[in-house]
C-alpha cells in the first residue's frame, strides 16, 4: 500500500527542512544514563542511526519490529522537541523507501517484554504538541499508517452499523476503535478551529484532509467520523478551498472525503442539513480541475440514489440541472462523466416533476430561515396546501411555532408571524389548533418586540386569532 500523504516533504509552518532535522548528532547515551531507553534500545539506535539506506534496510529486513519499538521507546519517554523531530523524520523516510513497512508497528519483538510501547498511545500524545507543528504533522501521518496498516480492521463498529441501503449488520469489535475515535476527534477539532480563520487554509487543513481522505476508505470509520460531527466541520474546508485558485488539491481531497460518505444513508441526511449540497453544486460550477468536477459530481450522483429523501428538489433549487445543462456542452475524455451527467439529468428532471410549492415550503421551515418568497403570500397556496400542515401530526406548524418561539432574527419572526396567521384563516379548526400549541402565547409575546414589522404581523396574527369562524370565512373570501 502507497501512502500518498507522506510524499508532501514540505515543513508546514516553520522554517526547518528535512536535511537540517536529518542532520542532527542526537546523544542517545544521554537518554540510556537518564533510563528513559534501555540499553538494548540504545544498542539498536547506535547501529542504526546514520547509516547508509541499503544498510538500513538490511536491518529492517532482520529486525524491523525491534527497531521501530526502540523508536516509539523515544518518542514515548523523550520530550526534547530536537530529538522527537529527528526520530520522526527517521520513521517517515523508513516508510517513504518501503511503504510496506508499516506493518512493522505491529509486529511485537522480545526488547520490551514488560511494557511495549504502544503506537497508539504514543503518536495520539504527539498530537498534543501545540507549540511544535512540525512534529504534530508527521505524528498525524504516523497514526494515519498506523491505522491504515492494522492487521485487524473492523467491518463496522462496536453497536453494529448500517450498510447503504439502511439495513443493519453485525460487527467484530475493532480494537483500535478507541484510538481511532480518538484521532477523528482531533481532526475533526483542527478542522473546525482552523478552516474558519479569516486567511487561507494553513497547513494543517491540507494534512487533516489528506489524512481523512486515507482513513475513509473503511465503512467503519465513516460511521466514526458521521458520529464525531466530522460532516458539520466540512462546508468551511469546502468554502474556503473553493474560493482560492491554489487549493484545488485540497478541494478535491474534500471533495474525495464527501464522497466516501455518501456511501453512508445516514450521512446523506446530515450532509443536506449542513449545507454540503449547495456547496457540491457550487463546485460543479466553478471546478476548472476535471478531477475536482468529477469527484463533486459523484458525490451528487450517490446522494440522488436516496429517493426517498427528496435531495434532487434541493439540487434543483441550488441550480444543479442549470450547471449539467452547460457541462453536458463540454467534451470530455472520461466516460464516466458522461454516464454520471445523465443519470443527474434523468433524476433531476424526476425532481423537478415531484417538486411542489409545499415541499418547498416544507424545506424552508425546517431550514429555520423564512423569507418573503411568493408561498408565503399566495392565497392560492395556502388554499390547496393547509391541509398538508396535518402530517405527522401538524410537524411543520410545530416547527413554525418553535421558529416564532426561538428565533431572533426580524424577518424570520415577521414572515413565521404571517404564515401562522395564514394557517388560522385556512384551515376549518386553524384558530383552536393553534390555541392547543401555545401559538396565541407565543405570538403575543412580540408584540413588544423592538421590530415594526414583527409588531405589525404578530397583531395581525392575534386578530386573526380573536376572530370568530364567521370573520375568518370573510377573510377568505
Amino acid at each position: 500500500m502507497a501512502y500518498s500523504y507522506l510524499n508532501d516533504d514540505s515543513s508546514p509552518e516553520t522554517s526547518q527542512t528535512w536535511s537540517e532535522i536529518l542532520s542532527r548528532d542526537i546523544e542517545w547515551d544521554t537518554y540510556a544514563t537518564a533510563r528513559l531507553i534501555t540499553d538494548k534500545d540504545l544498542q539498536l539506535i547506535r547501529r542504526y542511526d546514520k547509516r547508509s539506506a541499503e544498510l538500513k534496510s538490511s536491518m529492517l529486513d532482520e529486525s524491523g519490529p525491534a527497531y521501530v519499538e526502540a523508536f516509539m521507546t523515544v518518542l514515548k519517554n523523550v520530550t526534547k522537541p530536537e530529538t522527537v523531530q529527528y526520530v520522526l523524520a527517521l520513521l517517515i523516510q523508513m516508510l517513504q523507501e518501503n511503504p510496506s513497512r508499516a506493518r512493522l508497528f505491529h509486529q511485537p519483538s522480545d526488547q520490551h517484554l514488560s511494557a511495549q510501547p504502544d503506537p497508539y498511545t504514543v503518536l495520539e500524545r504527539l498530537l498534543q504538541r501545540q507549540d511544535d507543528w512540525w512534529s504534530q504533522d508527521k505524528a498525524c501521518k504516523l497514526l494515519t499508517i498506523v491505522i491504515e496498516s492494522r492487521p485487524r480492521k473492523s467491518v463496522g463498529v462496536a453497536n453494529g452499523t448500517s450498510t447503504s441501503d439502511g439495513m443493519a449488520y453485525a460487527a467484530a469489535v475493532d480494537p483500535a476503535e478507541t484510538h481511532i475515535s480518538l484521532f477523528l476527534d482531533w481532526l475533526v477539532s483542527q478542522l473546525s478551529i482552523r478552516a474558519n480563520l479569516q486567511k487561507n487554509p494553513p497547513a494543517v487543513i491540507n494534512t487533516c484532509i489528506s489524512c481523512l481522505a486515507a482513513l475513509l476508505k473503511e465503512r467503519g470509520i465513516r460511521q466514526l467520523f458521521l458520529r464525531a460531527g466530522g460532516l458539520q466541520a466540512l462546508p468551511a474546508v469546502v468554502q474556503r478551498a473553493k474560493d482560492s485558485p491554489t487549493s484545488s488539491q485540497l478541494l478535491y481531497e474534500t471533495c474525495l472525503c464527501i464522497w466516501q460518505m455518501t456511501y453512508l444513508r445516514a450521512a446523506a441526511l446530515v450532509m443536506s442539513q449542513a449545507g454540503l449540497l449547495k456547496l457540491l453544486v457550487e463546485v460543479c460550477r466553478v471546478a476548472q480541475k476535471e478531477k475536482v468536477f468529477r469527484m463533486a459530481l459523484a458525490s451528487l450522483r450517490n446522494l440522488l440514489t436516496y429517493d426517498d429523501l427528496c435531495l434532487a428538489s434541493e439540487m434543483v433549487e441550488a441550480g444543479l440541472n442549470k450547471v449539467v445543462i452547460v457541462r453536458q456542452l463540454q467534451s470530455w475524455g472520461d466516460d464516466d462523466i458522461v454516464e454520471m451527467l445523465g443519470f443527474v439529468d434523468e433524476k433531476l428532471k424526476e425532481g423537478i416533476i415531484i417538486l411542489s410549492n409545499f415541499e418547498k415550503y416544507k424545506k424552508e421551515v425546517t431550514s429555520g430561515q423564512l423569507d418573503w418568497s411568493p408561498m408565503h403570500s399566495s392565497d392560492l397556496f395556502w388554499r390547496e396546501n393547509v391541509e398538508k400542515f396535518e402530517e405527522r401530526d401538524f410537524q411543520v406548524l410545530r416547527v413554525l411555532l418553535k421558529i416564532i418561539e426561538t428565533n431572533r432574527d426580524v424577518k424570520t419572526l415577521a414572515v413565521g408571524c404571517h404564515d401562522l396567521g395564514q394557517f388560522i384563516v385556512n384551515h376549518p379548526q386553524g384558530r383552536y389548533i393553534v390555541n392547543d400549541l401555545r401559538g396565541k402565547e407565543l405570538v403575543m409575546r412580540l408584540l413588544s418586540h423592538s421590530d415594526a414589522e414583527v409588531q405589525k404581523q404578530a397583531l395581525l396574527c392575534v386578530q386573526k386569532l380573536m376572530l370568530s369562524k364567521d370573520k375568518l370565512d370573510f377573510l377568505k373570501a
